[in-house]
């Protein structure tokens, strides 16, 4: 029979989370963490109580050491990527200088239950204790993570809760027409005393000088260039104008009175990440919202002078109006600028085809042209409409309707969409039959693929339709635009005017024979 062993228990002399002696009479080193998440006066209040309650409370502790007050003003709790205080307190238990922190409760800590739950587990294996005063709870306690578990989940709920109220008070404001801009980084306007968007005069013509030169042909980037130059502050206040700045301005519809609402929304309220708009929620279009600054037709003739560049191979490169304007007759190219002679007196610009002296392909036979010359042809084809000036608008007033009619346009894509809608269900159901009931899977895969692809062909074909209507409405406003800009001229032209070949022209064709095509935006061709 075996003896009795004796058994000796040596006591653990060091905490088993920061190996410091048991019986160390070293005080605890303890910061406090407070945060508001609005900038509100009521929530300032409540942040400067906080500050002052914790600040004294840890004082009055004479086994405690005061380290520091770690504060967020006006934050979100939902991620801790933003929060400044918060960052730098972990930082500092990260490095040893903190053994607790106080905090009022979970939800001040953190409403994300991921972000909250691996911070203390970090903070855990630092041997740093956090203490949450409403709740009670101390996250070295054995319960601690369980009860932390559940408070920031019901903490991340509530965040879940508040996030569609709001997304649903925007939507409810949406639907009512009420439209609100972000002022602050917005050119042209300000908030008005009735709460709409109210112009501001001398940022207004900042935005009329974009889309004019932009019509002009000069490029996005070669606008913001000028304004750089120029000294023009961008809406956010920044010197430098960029590409997509101008970009912004010419395709934003509020600038014509008019205001599209949610085309963007948020995907994660936790992340608080947005996504565009691309029929997952409904959007609102408001028409005559507010006060315009630039008419509807010149906003719709930029969209369209948009679209056209940006399916184009050529681009516009330079400031001139000819750039992107004029084109080889012999392999299509487009002409571009060379400075001659650029260091003497006879120093000029010239164009000719890109392709001229290139190497890869065979010389075309079209001439230069200097920008003197280019001017004054579009002063001759010009003049020579203005000569038949009454026949001109006649034959375009009787032929607009038929150029530009878009109803049978509009039938086709009514009943494409109906086919749709017919097309969406039909799958729908294939899929729900395969789901309840046996089907064989070839067969079920078979009957999907061969609807998939009706849908997918009427889709195509609905947006190939779309395509050709929106063409023709741009088409109705370049002719339109011509047509008035046509009524209004009294004489014929002496000098060249930029802005009148730009509503008028549509290209310049270089024939071989050093012939010269001068297309307008009404179809009509003169040759010179």
């Amino acid at each position: 029979m075996n003896a009795a062993r004796n058994v000796t228990i040596i006591p653990a002399t060091r905490s088993k989370f920061t190996s410091i002696p048991t019986l160390s009479t070293a005080k605890k080193r303890v910061a406090a963490y407070a945060r508001v998440s609005t900038d509100s006066e009521e929530q300032q209040t409540s942040y400067e109580a906080q500050v002052d309650y914790y600040t004294n409370y840890i004082q009055s502790k004479p086994e405690w050491q005061f380290v520091d007050m770690y504060c967020d003003e006006g934050v979100s709790g939902v991620s801790t990527k933003k929060r400044v205080g918060f960052n730098r307190m972990i930082a500092d238990a990260m490095d040893g200088k903190i053994d607790l922190i106080i905090t009022k409760s979970v939800s001040r800590f953190a409403r994300n239950t991921v972000d909250t739950l691996t911070t203390v587990r970090k903070l855990k294996e630092k041997g740093v204790e956090v203490y949450f005063e409403k709740e009670q709870i101390f996250t070295l306690d054995s319960k601690g993570e369980l009860l932390i578990t559940i408070m920031s989940s019901l903490a991340q709920e509530e965040s879940r809760s508040m996030s569609e109220n709001i997304k649903w008070g925007h939507q409810k404001r949406f639907a009512d027409g009420k439209i609100n801009l972000p002022y602050k980084q917005f050119l042209g306007y300000e908030k008005g005393a009735d709460g709409f968007p109210k112009v501001i005069p001398e940022q207004a013509k900042i935005v009329q000088r974009i889309y004019r030169q932009f019509l002009l042909g000069r490029s996005v980037g070669s606008i913001a260039k000028g304004l750089t130059a120029d000294g023009i502050p961008t809406p956010a206040g920044k010197e430098k104008w960029t590409h997509s700045t101008v970009k912004s301005i010419l395709s934003n519809e509020k600038y014509c009175g008019n205001a599209i609402l949610q085309k963007r929304y948020v995907a994660d309220f936790l992340t608080k990440k947005q996504k565009d708009n691309n029929g997952e929620y409904p959007k609102y279009f408001v028409e005559g919202s507010h006060e315009p600054i630039i008419s509807v037709e010149i906003f719709e003739m930029v969209q369209a002078e948009l679209k056209k560049r940006s399916e184009s191979k050529v681009k516009k490169v330079g400031d001139s109006i000819f750039s992107g304007m004029v084109f080889c007759g012999d392999c299509g190219s487009v002409y571009t600028s060379k400075v001659w002679h650029s260091n003497d007196k006879y120093r000029r610009i010239i164009w000719q085809c890109i392709n001229k002296f290139s190497k890869d392909k065979e010389k075309c036979s079209t001439p230069h042209f200097t920008e003197e010359q280019l001017k004054d042809i579009f002063i001759q084809a010009f003049n020579e409409v203005f000569d038949n000036k009454d026949e001109v608008l006649s034959n375009l007033q009787m032929g607009i309707d038929v150029i530009t009619d878009t109803a049978e346009i509009d039938k086709q894509c009514t009943e494409l969409e109906s086919e749709l809608e017919v097309v969406t269900e039909l799958l729908r159901n294939h899929i729900a039959d395969n789901a309840i009931q046996a089907i064989d899977q070839e067969v079920y895969q078979q009957g999907y693929d061969r609807l998939a692809s009706r849908y997918d062909g009427v889709k195509s074909r609905l947006k190939q339709l779309s395509e050709q209507r929106e063409q023709r409405k741009a088409k109705r406003i370049e002719i339109d635009k011509f047509m008035a800009t046509l009524r209004q001229q009294e004489r014929f032209i002496d000098d060249f005017d930029e802005e009148l070949f730009a509503i008028s022209v549509e290209r310049i064709v270089v024939c071989g024979n050093g012939g010269v095509r001068v297309v307008f935006r009404d179809g009509q061709c003169i040759r010179k």
